[in-house]
């Protein structure tokens, strides 16, 4: 788990540092080369530096135990990582749609030739953070990944298009292709969002079956019922339940040890990490108002 915690961490830090020096030379080449394209992505890219090196270092937070301040941990802090690199690429994309809608009306004349050799660096440098973090699962990580994700296909965009003005004069399609590439940004930001205030909102995980998992639980010998059941999860990784079961009055305290070990191993089945679980004697009164 902590060497998990640490490439977690290495895999951001690494889309940090690609992200910078890259948008350096991409600010240079994108005035070198008069693209709309290039410069608004570098603009955006400058931007998202500045939210990666915070997701950086909101998932070196989310890494640290719970203490008596966070009694679940620090978790949650990698959800806030992944809100503010969303809405960095929600900032820039409505950047780049009106800039590049200007384009569209007056195009300018562009360097195809310095095009495509920045797209070729562009897409060297950010497929390398790519292949680094396509198996991250925190969505801090998948929210940098979108991210470095939408350069590589950006920048495999630019080189197409690049080409083909190298052959045909036809400068609109610079910010035409910057438009294209922002709506499948805004799209995937959407989609990263919207999981990640579900989780905020604490709705139940997806993947997970609640009727099946109450009717496996019941299978398990010595409950009579279940209610108060309650099940969320705290960065779309580490699922929590409660539950309340209610048994035979007469169930002995080494029993009960039994039941509470094989309700957890039910629970790690369905992916839950963390079970809170209370007993209840058949008849006895529950003081909870919702049960």
């Amino acid at each position: 788990m902590h060497q998990v915690k640490q490439n977690n961490t290495r895999h951001i830090s690494l889309a940090f540092f690609l992200n910078l020096v890259f948008t350096i030379i991409e600010i240079a080449g994108g005035l070198l080369t008069n693209s709309i394209a290039i410069i608004s992505d570098a603009l955006h890219d400058l931007g998202d530096t500045i939210s990666l090196a915070a997701a950086w270092y909101l998932q070196k937070v989310s890494n640290r135990g719970s203490d008596k301040k966070y009694t679940y941990g620090y978790k949650r802090f990698s959800l806030l990582g992944a809100i503010i690199i969303s809405v960095m690429l929600l900032v820039g994309s409505v950047f780049v749609i009106r800039e590049s809608v200007s384009r569209i009306f007056a195009p300018d004349e562009v360097n195809a030739k310095g095009m495509m050799l920045l797209a070729v660096l562009g897409i060297i440098v950010n497929g390398i953070a790519v292949l680094r973090l396509r198996k991250g699962t925190t969505l801090n990580e998948k929210a940098v990944y979108i991210h470095m994700l939408e350069d590589v296909l950006g920048w495999i965009a630019v080189l197409i298009v690049s080409i083909i003005m190298i052959f045909v004069d036809a400068p609109v399609l610079d910010p035409l292709l910057s438009i294209g590439i922002t709506i499948w940004v805004l799209f995937n930001v959407y989609k990263n969002l919207k999981k990640t205030f579900r989780i905020l909102l604490q709705e139940a995980p997806r993947d997970i079956d609640i009727d099946k998992l109450e009717n496996e639980l019941l299978k398990t010998e010595g409950i009579l019922s279940i209610h108060d059941l309650h099940l969320w999860s705290l960065d779309g990784e580490n699922n929590i339940l409660t539950m309340h079961a209610v048994l035979p009055g007469d169930t002995s305290d080494s029993f009960q040890n039994v039941i509470k070990t094989k309700i957890r191993s039910t629970c790690e089945d369905f992916g839950i990490r963390h079970a809170t679980i209370e007993f209840e004697a058949e008849g006895e009164e529950c003081v909870f108002e919702e049960c």
